[in-house]
Formats: C-alpha cells, sequence, structure tokens
C-alpha cells in the first residue's frame, strides 16, 4: 500500500489518554516487584523469565472484574507455559531452527484463544516473544524448574496487582462481546484464518532470518504478527510503518542505555521507567511506545545473553524489516485470495 495522505495521517494520529496511567501503573509494579527480589537474592540473571511473567498484567486494559481475572489467569497460564517450552527447546544443539516451527504453533494456538476470549492487545505477540526468546538462549535441564517457578509466580503477582486494580474502578466494559465470540456466524472463518496468518508469519519470517544466518530471529517472528493482528489493509499497513520507525527510533535510545553498562538497582529502575512509557503510548500510538520498547527488549536480552551491541541493534533493526515485509505480504496474499472468483459462479 502506497504511503498515501490517509495513510500517513492515521500513521500520525496520537489517540485519547482513556486510562493509560492505570495500565501503566499496574505494568510497572508487576515488572519491579520481581526483578526487585530477584535482585535481592542475586539472581538477575532469570530476570528474563520473572519480565516475560510480567506480561500478564498488559492484558485486559479496558476489562474489569471476572473479565479481567479470566483473561488474566488464562494469560498467567499460557505466558508461563510458553518459557517453559521455550527453556525446553533450549536445551537442543538444534534449537535455532527447531524454535521457528515451534513458535508457529505458538503463535497459531494463541491467535486461536485470542479471538475466543477477546484479548486485549489481540494476537499472540508477547506469548511467541516469550518463547522464541527463551529458545534462543542454551539451557539446562535445572532451567525448567527455575523457569517455571520465576514466571510462574511474576505472572501469579500480576494477576494480584490487576485484581486490587478492578476494585478502584466503578465502571464495566460490555461482556458480550468476549462471552459470544463462539456464537457469532463468522467466527469459525475468521478464526481459522487468523491462525493459518499468524503460524505462517512465523514460519515464514523465523525461516528466513535463520537461514540468512542473523541472531535472534525471533524479533522477526515477533515483527510478522504484528501487522496480522488487524484484518483491515491500512490498520495492516499502520501497524508495519509503525513496527519499523518506532523500532528504529528506539534503537537510538538503546544504544544510548546499551553503552551505560546498566547493571543492578540502576537497571531495574531503567526497566520500570521504559515499562511505565510502553504503556502509557501503546494504546495511544504504536510508534511512539515502540520507541521505549525496543531498548526495554534489548536490555532483558542483553542481560541473558550477552553479545556486542552493535550485533545486536542490527540484528533488531534488520529483523524487523523482514517480520514486517512478510507480515504485510501475507496479509496482501489473504485479500487477494477473498477476491479470487470461485469456480463455478
Amino acid at each position: 500500500m502506497p504511503l498515501s495522505p490517509g495513510l500517513l495521517s492515521q500513521a500520525l494520529r496520537v489517540g485519547p489518554h482513556a486510562g493509560s496511567h492505570r495500565v501503566a501503573l499496574r505494568a510497572s509494579i508487576s515488572v519491579l516487584v520481581p526483578l526487585l527480589l530477584l535482585w535481592a537474592v542475586g539472581r538477575q540473571e532469570w530476570s528474563i523469565y520473572a519480565a516475560f511473567g510480567a506480561f500478564t498484567s498488559l492484558y485486559g486494559r479496558s476489562h474489569v472484574h471476572l473479565s479481567r481475572l479470566t483473561m488474566q489467569v488464562t494469560l498467567a497460564v499460557l505466558l508461563t507455559a510458553a518459557v517453559v517450552l521455550g527453556v525446553a527447546v533450549g536445551l537442543s544443539e538444534h534449537r535455532e531452527w527447531l524454535a521457528v516451527p515451534v513458535a508457529a504453533l505458538v503463535a497459531s494456538g494463541a491467535s486461536l484463544v485470542s479471538d475466543a476470549q477477546d484479548w486485549h492487545p489481540p494476537g499472540p505477540l508477547f506469548l511467541v516473544f516469550a518463547f522464541a526468546a527463551c529458545a534462543s538462549v542454551p539451557s539446562e535441564p535445572s532451567d525448567l524448574l527455575t523457569a517455571a517457578l520465576v514466571a510462574g509466580g511474576a505472572s501469579a503477582f500480576a494477576v494480584a496487582v490487576g485484581g486490587i486494580g478492578s476494585l478502584w474502578r466503578t465502571t464495566r466494559r460490555p461482556e458480550s462481546a468476549e462471552r459470544t465470540a463462539f456464537l457469532r456466524p463468522s467466527y469459525a472463518a475468521v478464526a481459522l484464518r487468523h491462525v493459518l496468518l499468524n503460524g505462517a508469519g512465523c514460519l515464514v519470517a523465523g525461516s528466513l532470518a535463520t537461514a540468512a544466518g542473523i541472531g535472534h530471529p525471533y524479533w522477526a517472528m515477533v515483527s510478522a504478527v504484528v501487522p496480522l493482528a488487524s484484518r483491515d489493509p491500512r490498520t495492516q499497513a499502520v501497524r508495519g510503518l509503525h513496527r519499523v520507525v518506532g523500532t528504529l527510533a528506539g534503537l537510538l535510545l538503546a544504544a544510548a542505555l546499551l553503552g551505560l553498562d546498566l547493571s543492578g538497582l540502576a537497571l531495574i529502575a531503567v526497566v520500570v521507567v521504559l515499562q511505565a512509557a510502553a504503556e502509557l503510548w501503546v494504546g495511544r500510538n504504536y510508534a511512539i511506545a515502540l520507541v521505549a520498547v525496543t531498548p526495554l527488549a534489548l536490555l532483558m536480552v542483553h542481560l541473558v545473553a550477552p553479545v556486542p551491541a552493535g550485533t545486536l541493534l542490527l540484528d533488531r533493526g534488520v529483523e524487523t524489516v523482514i517480520g514486517v515485509a512478510v507480515g504485510l505480504a501475507l496479509g496482501w496474499l489473504a485479500r487477494a485470495a477473498d477476491r479470487r472468483p470461485i469456480l463455478g459462479k
């Protein structure tokens, strides 16, 4: 899709605040407490497990009470399972290639549950990220229990924080959408479409990045599912554009932060601030949010598997472009197939 004035206007639009401070506060507390505990016991290398478990707090932004609790408990279980599955794949010497088809299965399954429960944010992005990032790190059998306990504990804490947040709100989001998803006549077709597209996006993007020998191919897989969260072609294009532009801007901030060689409480403080900034903006303009998300992800990955900063930054930039291109291409192919005349008509 060409960069038309309408598309550019939509890409530059900043949405309303809409209570973003509440989500930012929940997310910050959910990641701060587990990271402080790990720092206190001298196990900061486990921080990546805690961070992925804390992603539970990002779900149910506009839901409260039982609706939010149901969604967050589901994500707590699935995120913990994704982390443990990633560590299990990390046991293999062939983890780079093994992770690609398994990530595709994770994306497909998460897409199906997302449509059924009306996840917010929608799609498999965080589950794919949690699985594939953990799968990329060499692991030992003993890491399986550690990953389960740390990710599970962090996700359970995030659910508790979300439950406390619900008590502060008196308004409820209409629950008919998530409760009647399976009853919509078009649900099965839409769900199957999302399953196939997200699975194919991970498979193609991951295969391209792995075959090219680029490190951290999971960033290509994650970027591929970003545009596919929407069925609207213009929204897909905007999401893809936001992902590329926001990531490139975020790489500049990441370069500065990586150059500081942060550790201990300083690193935790920066991670919490970046998490809060990401949640303040993700619902308003995805590109701006990625300026915080990009260094946040790189700092957590660098803590567990340090590589030269230049390599890390280049890998993230190149793989983001590959993943977005794959996601947009698959979206275009799906629409082209829809327009194709049916034989016999």
